[in-house]
């Protein structure tokens, strides 16, 4: 064989395709971007004082967050790449704003005990997320593992926004009782993002299951409810879902059912279509 007939080692092979080169989906990826932005303007807002703005944009960044995963799986645009961007912008978002809003409300007049509150939530959020990442694929869908963090976040940046819309200012210097009441509901929802509490997902019944139609006019009042005075309402629904973990969890132990929502096995007969 002479040398003309041999093809250079470096050189590709013509039949042999090229690589594709891995591409960012832009639409969901945008979305989370956008969550990310309304953390990081209510984060300014809050250091400006105009606590009002730094809790809407916490609420639009809720909003956001649960639009981008369902974007990506109808566009059929998933990726390793959104699921870390998601995950960050959450932390972000539902994690660090958060707490840097209550605490320049209300937590920096309380010394040590301020900042360890924050600091419970931040961390407790960051816990969240890193259990829920590694976990996804053993959880009853139906629940969450403890309460889900913009939930959380809700409720924390609803207090803010009730007490602010109602006139409290300098809340840190000049209100001690609501300060404390800050600091409880802050230990409170940092604290609930790490228990084994089942908080219902609403993941089942908002695509394979049928509903009563009282449950369609709840929904109603609710949206009424809201557009009346959005910051009570607001505060008062995700109040009542911090709650509700631990109700579904002394229920189920009272029937004797399994409290952890962690499944022994996915192959369970019983357990079949739950989980991811």
């Amino acid at each position: 064989m002479n040398e003309q007939s041999r093809a250079p080692a470096d050189e590709p092979s013509e039949a042999s395709p090229r690589p594709r080169r891995k591409g960012i989906y832009v639409l969901p990826n945008a979305i989370t971007l956008g969550a990310l932005f309304s953390a990081f303007y209510g984060i300014v807002m809050a250091m400006n004082g105009r606590f009002e703005a730094a809790c809407i944009a916490i609420f639009v960044a809720a909003v956001l967050d649960s639009l981008d995963g369902r974007v990506a799986r109808m566009t059929n645009s998933q990726s390793a790449f959104g699921e870390q961007m998601d995950s960050l912008s959450d932390m972000v978002a539902f994690g660090a704003a958060p707490a840097l809003i209550v605490y320049i409300w209300a937590l920096k007049g309380m010394g040590k005990a301020g900042w360890i509150a924050a600091f419970v939530y931040i961390a407790g959020a960051a816990l969240r997320l890193a259990r829920f990442n590694v976990n996804i694929g053993v959880v009853d869908k139906r629940f969450f593992q403890g309460m889900p963090s913009p939930a959380a976040a809700a409720m924390v940046v609803g207090l803010v926004w009730v007490m602010d819309d109602a006139g409290f200012r300098n809340v840190a210097l000049t209100t001690p009782w609501l300060a404390w009441l800050a600091f409880g509901i802050t230990l409170y929802a940092g604290l609930s993002m790490v228990t084994n509490a089942p908080f219902y997902s609403f993941k089942v019944v908002g695509g394979r299951r049928t509903v009563p139609f009282a449950v369609l006019v709840g929904i109603v009042l609710a949206i009424a409810l809201i557009a009346l005075d959005t910051p009570r309402a607001l505060f008062g629904i995700f109040c009542a879902y911090g709650l509700s973990g631990y109700v579904v969890y002394a229920w189920r132990r009272f029937k004797g059912k399994p409290a952890s929502v962690i499944a022994t096995s996915i192959d369970e007969p019983d357990e079949k279509g739950l989980h991811p």
